[in-house]
């Protein structure tokens, strides 16, 4: 029974491969347990703690749901939370070494700092958009020569004037009443240091941006974040007392901070202290005397989330939209599951 209990909630590392790393969480699949799905009982298991909130990266913890619902909201963050990025470039004017494409491209992954929330979808066909859907901005730089720098310099920061176009030069252009809605600072790229090209005296960039609404399925330049990720919490479990220089070598072969050599009545043990902080290296294999000392687990049900904002939105606000998307596929689903529910009920009349 134990065993049993092993098996249908914990993934095994061993030696040389990773076993039940099958989901097994379903009805009839282990004789005497009642493994069918209620809402009690999710309620009692499922839990969401925050480990740590910084800037833009958040960890945090989904513990009580499988693997598939863990995954959704991972893919949800990278692809269907939707973001503003440059769509349409207008080329006034580009006599840089870069190509009108290269250089649309290179705008369209700038990450812009406006809440997508408060735009529509910009209607197929549109060219023009309006100020429900559409951001403008106009970036003009022309490179000139410094006519105060030394003579005998080479620098070309001394040299030249603007030769560098950063997404400072990115200046927003309201479009109707944008300018009544939103202040100065609530719309502009997510970073100033951005460099977009270099210039020589004579080279100049005029151009007209339009950023619209859109989602990471469509083009890569709207996911709002840098990375979405999560992974099983680890767990060490000793099954012997490690003394004197085993423990020392056994306390080497995990990474820093997940265990410790403690030391009493004169008798230095091993001891796991934080196995959230292991990387599952499986180092301790390698060593034929301590290999059989412990036993390396993850828990199957308990999920460490990282997840990296662009900056367009709080990493905290994302996990919160991927949340409302998968409601709302939930209700679809639902939805379209009555629809085939009544189609046969009047079939049968």
């Amino acid at each position: 029974m134990a065993d049993l209990q092993q098996i249908r909630t914990r993934v095994t590392l061993t030696e040389h491969e990773v076993i039940n790393t099958n989901s097994t969480d379903f009805p009839g699949n282990y004789a005497g347990y009642d493994d069918t799905w209620s809402l009690a009982k999710f309620e009692e298991k499922f839990r969401v703690n925050i480990v740590s909130l910084e800037g833009s990266e958040l960890e945090f913890d989904m513990v009580g749901v499988d693997a598939s619902i863990a995954n959704a909201f991972r893919r949800i963050l990278l692809a269907e939370v939707p973001t503003m990025a440059i769509e349409k470039v207008f080329v006034h004017n580009n006599t840089s070494i870069v190509q009108d494409e290269v250089l649309a491209h290179r705008l369209g992954l700038i990450p812009i700092h406006a809440d997508p929330r408060l735009f529509e979808y910009r209607q197929e066909g549109d060219d023009d958009g309006t100020a429900e859907d559409t951001i403008e901005f106009h970036l003009n730089v022309k490179c000139t020569r410094n006519t105060q720098a030394p003579k005998d310099s080479t620098d070309p920061d001394e040299i030249y004037k603007d030769h560098k176009v950063y997404t400072k030069h990115l200046k927003w252009v309201p479009l109707g009443n944008q300018a009544e809605l939103y202040s100065e600072g609530d719309i502009k790229p997510v970073h100033d240091d951005i460099l977009i090209a270099k210039l020589r005296p004579g080279q100049e960039m005029d151009l007209r941006l339009h950023c619209v609404k859109g989602i990471g399925r469509d083009h890569a330049k709207f996911s709002p974040v840098a990375t979405a990720s999560y992974r099983l919490l680890p767990e060490i479990v000793l099954t012997e007392e490690v003394k004197g220089e085993r423990a020392d070598r056994l306390v080497r072969c995990f990474s820093p901070g997940v265990m410790v050599v403690t030391e009493e009545k004169g008798v230095r043990r091993a001891r796991v202290v934080n196995s959230r902080l292991d990387t599952c290296s499986r180092e301790v294999f390698r060593h034929p005397d301590l290999k059989d000392c412990v036993k390396l687990n993850k828990l199957r049900d308990h999920f460490i989330f990282s997840v990296e904002s662009t900056g367009a939105l709080a990493p905290d606000v994302l996990v919160c939209e991927a949340t409302k998307v998968l409601m709302g596929k939930c209700r679809k689903f639902l939805s379209e599951l009555d629809v085939v529910a009544d189609t046969e009920q009047q079939g049968m009349r």
